[in-house]
């Protein structure tokens, strides 16, 4: 019910602001863009029960002005190729199209084609169909958690907590009166170490610490002065990359290194047809590892232990609160890394979409997986959780997203935003901050 009422709040809010003004960063309604699609089911969720037929109104406005301009669209299953295509004359602007209905759990996905003046429009909209009942295609291997262990202890005897630190040093351009940042490159085991930003307020006394683990990709930590707020809100905070790489390199270096996997995210592969060797494996042991740092500093509380990120970030939110019993609260956004296998069972599985890649869904890779994949964590998380996510997402579908959230069986809290892609707005990002404030424990 909890999750329920704050998808009603969360629609009509953005509802009420689209009516009114176009969201900066938004990718289904452009900042300063001349035109606007509105796409308003007859379900104020978006939501509906399997065999149940969903409606959607369907505007398109250049400079405010409604078109009546034919609107092509083609509806399908989320990430799934297309069912039924049609067309529809907008008449002031509006038409209404019947999307149809689903009779499995899931996510319908409806592409919206308009042409004017020499110019292709285009937008899309999905909406549900009992997604609570939707359940994860990934089995769950019976030595799971001895695999688990096994590794983090292994990292451990090899390096000491107090061995960890490689580098430290102050980093002037993000240190303010208010908090010191700190540039860290932290050995997590053997052979792997990682770079962080640690930002911790000036004044002295014992604060709450929250790791925050990054996004896919070969690239730098972005921004590290965006999320100064958790230190001016009295947090120990420590943003790391998993890679190994210095941050200060430049977008160069990175994308060079970045080819050298052959593509953006080629990691993800790497070592895949064998558990041992999967390149993932030290990324997650390296986040219990920061943690073990984290709660090393004599400044840390000594009780509040925080994990938050956002997509693969939220994958390794997800996976480090499950992993490790000292996290005391978990805040992540549609996570990736979720019943990756899903497409085995003809339906969207999680990014990074190994279905577009040849033999990478064999039943080897697919048992490597199973120890990685974020559902297997999911149903292992004992903290409170509060998720977010949005329907259009075509990065990490919502259809994954669900499957994560019904496996949670910990206290949780969702915010569900369906009109958001593969983003979440400043407003949210502070709200998840102030939710870890009041999970904090005196």
């Amino acid at each position: 019910m909890k999750a329920f009422n704050k998808t009603i709040l969360s629609v009509v809010l953005t509802l009420f602001t689209l009516h009114f003004t176009l969201v900066a960063h938004s990718e289904n309604y452009p900042y300063r863009s001349d035109h606007l699609w509105l796409t308003i089911p007859d379900h104020a969720d978006w939501l509906y029960h399997v065999g149940e037929k969903a409606k959607v109104e369907v505007s398109f406005c250049l400079y405010g002005v409604p078109q009546d301009v034919e609107v092509a669209y083609e509806i399908g299953p989320d990430m799934m190729p297309s069912t039924s295509r049609g067309k529809v004359q907008l008449k002031k602007g509006r038409a209404v199209i019947d999307m149809g209905t689903m009779k499995q759990p899931g996510f319908l996905d409806m592409k919206l084609t308009a042409e004017k003046n020499g110019k292709s429009y285009q937008h899309h909209v999905k909406v549900g169909f009992s997604p609570e009942l939707l359940k994860p295609y990934t089995k769950n291997p019976a030595d799971f958690d001895t695999f688990w262990k096994s590794n983090i202890e292994e990292a451990r005897k090899a390096v000491k907590s107090e061995q960890m630190v490689v580098k430290c040093e102050k980093v002037e351009k993000y240190t303010t009166n208010e908090f010191d940042c700190f540039l860290l490159k932290l050995q997590t085991d053997r052979r792997h170490a990682v770079y962080a930003y640690l930002t911790k307020p000036k004044k002295a006394g014992r604060y709450p610490i929250v790791l925050c683990p990054p996004g896919a990709g070969i690239k730098t930590i972005k921004e590290p002065m965006r999320n100064t707020y958790y230190a001016r809100n009295g947090f120990i905070r420590l943003e790391m990359e998993i890679h190994g790489l210095h941050p200060e390199m430049t977008d160069e270096q990175f994308k060079e290194i970045s080819s050298a996997f052959d593509a953006e995210n080629g990691y993800l592969q790497n070592g895949i047809d064998d558990r041992d060797n999967y390149y993932m494996k030290h990324v997650y042991v390296a986040c219990v590892r920061a943690l073990d740092y984290l709660t090393s500093l004599d400044d840390w509380d000594g009780q509040n232990v925080f994990v938050q990120g956002g997509s693969q970030g939220g994958a390794l939110s997800l996976i480090t609160a499950a992993l490790d019993t000292r996290v005391t609260a978990c805040v992540a956004n549609h996570p990736a890394l979720a019943d990756m296998a899903g497409y085995l069972d003809n339906r969207a599985g999680g990014y990074p979409h190994f279905n577009r890649l040849n033999n990478m869904l064999t039943p080897e890779k697919v048992n490597t997986l199973a120890y990685y994949d974020v559902v297997n964590f999911a149903r292992r998380i004992t903290c409170p959780v509060f998720l977010t996510w949005g329907y259009n997402d075509n990065v990490c579908p919502p259809t994954t997203s669900y499957i994560v959230w019904n496996l949670i069986t910990a206290p949780k809290e969702s915010l569900i935003t369906p009109i958001n892609e593969h983003w979440t707005s400043e407003e949210t990002n502070y709200r998840q901050m102030e939710w870890l404030k009041e999970k904090v424990k005196k």
